[in-house]
């Protein structure tokens, strides 16, 4: 059985850890082991041998924002371990610090031979996922230079620089060719009767364009009070519901873990700014859709978030069309990456705009942050941003020729381009896929209140009349139309999709939910929405599933074709609550909080469909981000639902 990984992670770096504190080296299916920075595996190993041999694990590593174990060298009952070894580590902002104490049990003097392997072999991010798929890097090399205190990695192709500097104190009696490439660090440590001593590894990466001047924490120690103090930065001032513990602390863990889930963007007056990313390890970037949902979710507690994801977004919004990038004037982006493939164009996420939801999401969090803090500066500043975003829905969106938003599945890219963008996610109940333009249910209801939002700010904060009125016309017709067309009166429900042909994708789906969040139903209608999500075939007991069980397309394991999403359910129970459904919004958020408490009170990203009554403990979906932005702020979004109830 191989290490389970554990996360350490700020800002824009991670570090994916074995029990043991190592970095194997090994291409792996699940998460991606190794050091990473903006998208690029900095370190590929980092082992340590004792005498030759790989210590046996005493305490492994458990989980939180240092990674710390205790090994001993190999033995039997009989032969008490001559030493003891105590490994801690850290991540910093482009860094990676250990900090290594030997400690001898024996009252005689004791020789032991210390040594770390380590390599950098610069993978790209996208190479390590499990689609089987190659990029040929023709002229790439890599070299090592042995240093007075370490070790050099250097990775080279045509402009493209990386480099990777390992150090320590004291340092290494040696640097050893490996025969692989790698280079092992070793040293003989004389250790006194039952004295110790201690090593400190520093990992410097410097990414390909990447001109920030940053330092590796001293220690890992110093490294932790450095995140204690941020953490509780974020936390402070936050009025946790006291009747409810357990919410209070799935709020805090939240606020703790965007605390350390924030990545380096630049405004559009090139100010240097920290926006939420998406989470890790796959998304440790600016995704649109999520860093505005999570700015969503936060916004009555930590409106910063909105305020730097605003400008942030504004700054890569499109100005042309790029149909390798699915970029369109006023769309605003899915995905921004810094990493090899997408500086050379082999993916297409350097700036990638495959998300039909995006750019009306941007419009409703610049309303909401104005209606929420009363700070008109951001609504002035972006006007021609948030006048391009409306024209974009209505023009490239296709609410002005399709009379809803409208994609089309990207072939270099996302198939399907709402919040559920997995292929097949998008389906009729027996699991086929709609052919050719797509529409979603969810994006619509996130344009009507886009509309809706606009029209106030119009109105309110840019005093044009004239725009404010056409604008509240464009969101009562899109309500009417959805109505008619959405609405599929054998289930009292609306459908996933529509189809390029206009017929109804007939999947019951926990999208309907987000029509309640943004108002788009009438009353009735979003009454009867709402009951029916809670009912057993949705409902797991640990959330609403994302699709009905029952339906030939549902699995408890899919994705997006019934596992169960905390950021999905918050916007479901902010949705329930605007309906006047509140017995139903508490039971949702109380579905969501114990899931919460059995996990160290914090959200992954999605959860296996399995029901409560079957299973007592949530079962983990297997390739989830362990630390996600939006199910971070979830807890936040179920506060404002139902308060402390």
């Amino acid at each position: 059985m191989t290490d389970r990984h554990h996360l350490l992670v700020y800002g824009g770096t991670f570090a994916a850890v074995g029990d043991r504190g190592d970095i194997s080296g090994v291409r792996g299916v699940g998460s991606p082991e190794g050091l990473f920075v903006r998208d690029a595996r900095h370190l590929s190993r980092w082992q340590l041998t004792v005498d030759g041999a790989v210590p046996e694990t005493l305490t492994p590593v458990a989980d939180g924002d240092t990674a710390r174990c205790v090994l001993v060298p190999r033995g039997g009952r009989n032969e008490p371990p001559a030493y003891t070894l105590f490994r801690e580590q850290a991540v910093g902002d482009g860094s990676f610090v250990e900090s290594l104490r030997v400690t001898s049990n024996r009252p005689v003097p004791t020789t032991v031979r210390l040594a770390v392997t380590a390599d950098a072999d610069f993978t790209d991010q996208f190479e390590l996922r499990s689609d089987h798929r190659t990029y040929a890097k023709t002229g790439a090399t890599r070299s090592r230079q042995v240093l007075e205190h370490g070790v050099e990695f250097t990775y080279q192709r045509g402009e493209w620089r990386s480099v990777t500097t390992v150090t320590a104190d004291p340092a290494p009696d040696g640097v050893e060719e490996t025969g692989t490439g790698a280079r092992r660090l070793v040293w003989t440590l004389e250790l006194e009767p039952h004295g110790t001593t201690e090593l400190t590894l520093r990992v410097m990466a410097r990414p390909h364009g990447d001109k920030r001047a940053l330092r590796v924490p001293r220690s890992p120690a110093a490294r932790n009070d450095q995140l204690l103090a941020l953490e509780g930065e974020f936390v402070e001032g936050v009025a946790f519901p006291t009747g409810w513990p357990e919410l209070a602390a799935a709020c805090a863990r939240g606020l703790a873990d965007l605390a350390s889930l924030q990545v380096p963007a630049t405004g559009p007056d090139g100010e240097e700014l920290r926006v939420p990313a998406a989470g890790a390890p796959w998304f440790l970037t600016l995704l649109g859709r999520d860093a505005l949902l999570t700015s969503l979710f936060a916004l009555p507690y930590r409106p910063q978030l909105a305020a730097a994801t605003l400008p942030a977004l504004a700054a890569t919004q499109a100005t042309e069309t790029g149909p390798e990038s699915v970029a369109q004037p006023g769309k605003i982006v899915h995905e921004v990456r810094h990493g090899e493939l997408a500086h050379f164009g082999q993916v297409p996420y350097g700036r990638y705009y495959g998300s039909v939801d995006a750019t009306p999401l941007f419009l409703i969090l610049l309303g909401a942050y104005v209606e929420q803090t009363g700070d008109t500066a951001p609504a002035r500043r972006l006007e021609p941003h948030a006048r391009a975003a409306i024209g974009w829905m209505l023009d490239h969106g296709g609410l002005t020729s399709r009379g809803y938003l409208v994609y089309r599945a990207d072939e270099g890219g996302l198939a399907n381009q709402n919040w559920k963008d997995s292929p097949g996610a998008i389906c009729s109940a027996d699991g086929t896929r709609p052919a050719g333009p797509v529409m979603a249910a969810g994006a619509q209801g996130y344009a009507y209140d886009a509309l809706r939002r606009t029209a106030w700010l119009s109105r309110t904060v840019w005093q044009d009349e004239t725009y404010a009125a056409l604008l509240e016309q464009a969101a009562g017709d899109l309500r009417d139309r959805f109505q008619r067309d959405f609405w599929m009166e054998e289930h009292s429900f609306p459908a996933l999709a529509l189809d390029g042909t206009g017929h109804q994708v007939n999947a019951l789906a926990s999208d309907a939910g987000h029509l309640l969040w943004s108002g788009l139903l009438d009353k009735e209608y979003g009454e009867l929405v709402g009951r029916r999500l809670l009912e057993p075939d949705f409902f797991s007991g640990w959330g609403v599933r994302t699709l009905a069980s029952g339906q030939p397309a549902y699995h408890p394991l899919s994705y997006h074709r019934g596992s169960v999403w905390p950021h999905d359910n918050a916007l479901i129970t902010l949705g329930l609550a605007r309906y006047g459904l509140h017995d139903e919004a508490r039971t949702v958020a109380h579905a969501l909080v114990d899931a919460a408490t059995t996990t160290g009170h914090r959200l992954p990203e999605v959860l296996a469909g399995y029901g409560r009554d079957t299973h007592p403990e949530p079962v983990p979906y297997p390739h989830a981000c362990v630390r996600e932005s939006r199910s971070a702020a979830a807890p936040l979004a179920l506060l404002t639902a139902v308060g402390g109830a």
